[in-house]
C-alpha cells in the first residue's frame, strides 16, 4: 500500500454503532483502518478486526501493535470506544463508577498512549475523542456518563495542547443523542417506547436523533488536512442543542 497517499486509522469501538460508521466512512474515502473492539463479530470485509479490551493495557498495547503492522503505520487514532450510565449520583456505587471511567476516560488514554509513537512517526497524526452534549448540558440522570464525557472534553484540549509540538492534532466531536444501538436499548426498556423516543427527538432542536453517519462526517473531516490549522476544538453534532435557543414551537 502507498504509505504516501493513503492514511491508516485505528477506530476503537470500531465494530458497532457510531464507531462502525466512522470507520465506514473513513475507509470510503481511502483510508486504511483497524477496528479494535471487544466484539468483533458482524465487522463488515474490508475492515481489519482486532479484538481489544481497553480496559486493560496489556490488550491495548498489543491491539495497537497489531494495527500498526497490518496497516504499515498509524496517522488516525478515533477515540470512540466507551459505555453509557444512567441515574444521578446516587444511583451507582463505587464500583460502576470505577467501570465507566475506566471504559470512557482512562481506556481514550491507554489507547492514545500505546499510538503516540506510531503518530510522531506519521507527521501528520491526528487524534479525534468522540465526547457527547452529555459534556456541556446538564442531562436528567446521566451523571456518572456525564461526567466522563466532561472528562474526555477536558483531556482533548489538554492532549491538544501537549501534541501540538508533535505535529498531532486532537480534536473532539460531541455527537447529541444519536440512532445507536445503546439508545435503542435504552428506548426498547421504557415503559412507553414510542413516547421516550418523541422526547428524545423533541429535545434536540432540529427534532431528529442524530444518524451515526454524521456523526462519521466530522471525524471524516477532522481527520483530513482540510482540517490542518484545526486543533483542541470540539465539533458539535447535535441539531442545535447546545447553542440554540429557540421559542416553543407553536
Amino acid at each position: 500500500m502507498n504509505r504516501i497517499s493513503r492514511s491508516c486509522a485505528v477506530v476503537t469501538g470500531g465494530a458497532s454503532g457510531i464507531g462502525l460508521a466512522i470507520a465506514l466512512r473513513l475507509a470510503a474515502g481511502g483510508t486504511r483502518v483497524a477496528c479494535l473492539d471487544i466484539k468483533t463479530d458482524d465487522v463488515p470485509t474490508g475492515l481489519a478486526v482486532i479484538t481489544t479490551d481497553i480496559r486493560d493495557d496489556a490488550s491495548v498495547v498489543a491491539g495497537i501493535a497489531e494495527a500498526e503492522r497490518i496497516l504499515g503505520g498509524i496517522d488516525i487514532v478515533v477515540n470512540n470506544a466507551a459505555i453509557g450510565a444512567q441515574g444521578g449520583i446516587e444511583a451507582n456505587g463505587d464500583d460502576e463508577w470505577h467501570r465507566v471511567l475506566d471504559v470512557n476516560v482512562v481506556g481514550l488514554v491507554r489507547v492514545s498512549r500505546a499510538a503516540l509513537p506510531a503518530l510522531r512517526r506519521s507527521g501528520r497524526g491526528a487524534i479525534v475523542n468522540i465526547s457527547s452534549i452529555a459534556a456541556t448540558a446538564g442531562l436528567p440522570n446521566r451523571a456518572l456518563y456525564s461526567a466522563s464525557k466532561g472528562a474526555v472534553l477536558s483531556l482533548t484540549r489538554a492532549m491538544a495542547a501537549d501534541l501540538l509540538a508533535d505535529g498531532i492534532r486532537v480534536n473532539a466531536v460531541s455527537p447529541g443523542t444519536a440512532d445507536t444501538p445503546w439508545v435503542a436499548r435504552l428506548l426498547d426498556s421504557a415503559d412507553d417506547p414510542v413516547a421516550e423516543r418523541a422526547a428524545l427527538e423533541a429535545r434536540q432542536p432540529h427534532g431528529r436523533l442524530v444518524s451515526a453517519e454524521e456523526v462519521a462526517e466530522a471525524v471524516a473531516y477532522l481527520t483530513s488536512a482540510r482540517a490542518g490549522s484545526t486543533t483542541g476544538t470540539s465539533i458539535a453534532v447535535d441539531g442545535g442543542m447546545s447553542g440554540l435557543r429557540l421559542r416553543p414551537r407553536p
